[in-house]
């Protein structure tokens, strides 16, 4: 089952995502672990993206394309994967959409998580991180057991620089005028599956595998 997480940031689309991986057994592929691996390894285009982060810039579209096919060419995609922060925009749909056929493989589903935008800044502004193993907390929705420890690990709980009212507020937009245009590819492909995401987490991931089932 080849699947694409969409929903703005702070959608809960983490939280989504390992019940997802649990389920179906299926790799949770970020575009952030995807960059991270091919570094590691030292491939060709991981060695190239690591040349324009180590300067600051924007990773272009073609390298990042590169590190998403090496990614879902481990063995560990071959039942399927969950796609989560690729692709952003509407020729990053074009060209994974490409990469895929020439896999012979294609999307089976699209979720959106969809949360209104007065509520991701809420949740947004009260996240919390771990710097260790990088599970996300919530001050107010989903709080540690103990106040800036993580219950998993143990670890150093912080909150982003970036997840002030401002910055969310601007990142918030910016996805939607991006990935207004991608849904639409999407719904017209007949592959769009809206799902309510301010409904409890439990509720949410029920539905969520309903419909993947279904």
């Amino acid at each position: 089952m080849n699947i694409l997480f969409m929903g703005p940031p702070g959608a809960g689309k983490g939280t989504q995502a390992e019940v997802i991986v649990g389920t179906f057994g299926i790799p949770h592929i970020s575009t952030g672990d995807a960059f991270r691996l091919a570094i590691k390894q030292g491939t060709p285009v991981g060695l190239k993206a690591k040349e324009y982060i180590d300067q600051g810039l924007l990773v272009p579209d073609d390298v990042t394309v590169g590190i998403v096919r090496e990614r879902l060419q481990q063995p560990d995609c071959e039942k399927g994967f969950l796609l989560d922060g690729f692709p952003r925009t509407l020729s990053q749909a074009e060209a994974l959409e490409e990469l895929l056929s020439e896999q012979g493989r294609s999307l089976d589903h699209v979720i959106n998580l969809k949360v209104d935008r007065d509520k991701l800044l809420a949740r947004l502004t009260g996240r919390r991180i771990c710097r260790n193993c990088g599970t996300t907390y919530h001050v107010i929705f989903n709080p540690p057991k103990q106040e800036g420890v993580c219950d998993k690990c143990g670890g150093e709980l912080y909150q982003r620089s970036d997840d002030n009212e401002e910055s969310v507020g601007t990142r918030l937009d910016e996805y939607i005028n991006k990935t207004a245009p991608l849904l639409k590819f999407y719904e017209v492909k007949g592959l769009l599956r809206e799902v309510d995401g301010e409904q409890e987490i439990g509720t949410v991931s029920e539905e969520i595998v309903s419909l993947l089932r279904g």
